[in-house]
Parts: structure tokens; C-alpha cells; sequence
């Protein structure tokens, strides 16, 4: 048993500092004595517990995908509640939080978007389809104005989320980004929503 948790607890460490150093460096710049260093065990360790680089890289994407679908699962419940755009909108503030804050996610995307690394987790493609899929259940709920179509409301999303993912890749430490993103909503909800929306 202790020799388990020892493992695990390594293995943690691993996917930990690899998402570290690729979102710092990128796939190709990262290499194995590098993740190894940052993760205080040796290359035979990090070789015992992985297959290479690229096996780490999907340990990454993996833990990501994990968290986007946790957001995607509150947000679906939240929509099916009854307001699926005002889930929308609280969905784009928890993968802003988890942009910021968490560096598997931040890293998961970067890697998604790395030519270098061939990703197996389509973490922008799920997005886009919970997007297009709460903006379809808005409009069927009477929520989106009229004259947007759910593709332009979806793609206005996605385009937004995009934004925010170049802006934590830029300010890992978000200072200013939830008052940014409230001051996006609001300059895109009164062109998308019927009525007065909550941004924040």
C-alpha cells in the first residue's frame, strides 16, 4: 500500500511538472531531464512510471480533459435548470478560473494547439460542441434576441473563450482577467440575449 501511494505521488509530480515546463516551453523545447528535474526524481524514475515525452503529454491532455468535462457537467445541469445561456456565460468564468489557476488545463490546451505534438484530446472541439449545443438551448428557450442565429451566437463564444485562453497564456497570474471577461459579457449579451443578463 505505501509503496502505491509512493507511486501515485510520483506519477502526480510527473504529469505535474511536465504540464509546467510544456506550457512554459512547449512540446518540442520540453525535455525529459528537464520534466524530471522540475518533478525532483530522476529520468529512470520518470522512464519506470512513463513511456517518454509524449506519453506525459497525454497524461496532461487527459487531466485536462477531465476538467473541461466537469465544467461541461455543471453546466449542462445548470442549463437543463432552466437558463442555459446564464449557465453559459458562469461556465466561460470556470474555465477562465481553471486557465489561471490550474496549469494542467492551461497546458492541455497549449498542447492541443502545439503542430509538434499529435494531440489524441480535442479539448477545443469538446468546447465547441457544449457551446454550440447551450446556445441551441437558449434559443429554443426564447433567450437568444432575435435575428442571431445559433451559429453566430456559438461561434461569438468560442471566439471569446479563444481570447481568454491566449490571455492566460499571457498573465499566468490573471490579475485582471475576471473583470475582463465581465466586461466582454457585457458588451456581448445585450447583442446576443433577450433582456438583461447577469455577467458576473
Amino acid at each position: 500500500m505505501v509503496k502505491q501511494q509512493r507511486a501515485a505521488r510520483t506519477r502526480e509530480s510527473l504529469v505535474r511538472a511536465a504540464a509546467e515546463v510544456f506550457a512554459e516551453q512547449g512540446f518540442v523545447a520540453a525535455s525529459v531531464a528537464a520534466i524530471s528535474e522540475r518533478a525532483g526524481v530522476s529520468s529512470g524514475a520518470l522512464n519506470f512510471h512513463f513511456d517518454g515525452k509524449t506519453a506525459l503529454a497525454r497524461a496532461v491532455e487527459g487531466r485536462a480533459a477531465e476538467a473541461v468535462r466537469a465544467i461541461i457537467r455543471a453546466g449542462g445541469a445548470a442549463g437543463r435548470a432552466g437558463d442555459p445561456l446564464g449557465a453559459l456565460v458562469e461556465s466561460t468564468y470556470a474555465l477562465q478560473r481553471l486557465l489561471v489557476g490550474d496549469v494542467l488545463v492551461r497546458a492541455g490546451f497549449a498542447l492541443g494547439a502545439d503542430v509538434a505534438h499529435r494531440s489524441r484530446v480535442d479539448l477545443r472541439g469538446q468546447w465547441r460542441l457544449w457551446v454550440e449545443g447551450s446556445c441551441a438551448a437558449a434559443a429554443r428557450a426564447g433567450l437568444l434576441a432575435e435575428g442571431v442565429s445559433v451559429r453566430d451566437a456559438a461561434r461569438l463564444v468560442v471566439a471569446v473563450t479563444a481570447g481568454l485562453e491566449v490571455l492566460g497564456a499571457a498573465d499566468a497570474e490573471g490579475a485582471g482577467m475576471p473583470h475582463a471577461l465581465t466586461r466582454i459579457w457585457s458588451v456581448v449579451l445585450p447583442g446576443i440575449a433577450t433582456g438583461p443578463q447577469e455577467t458576473d
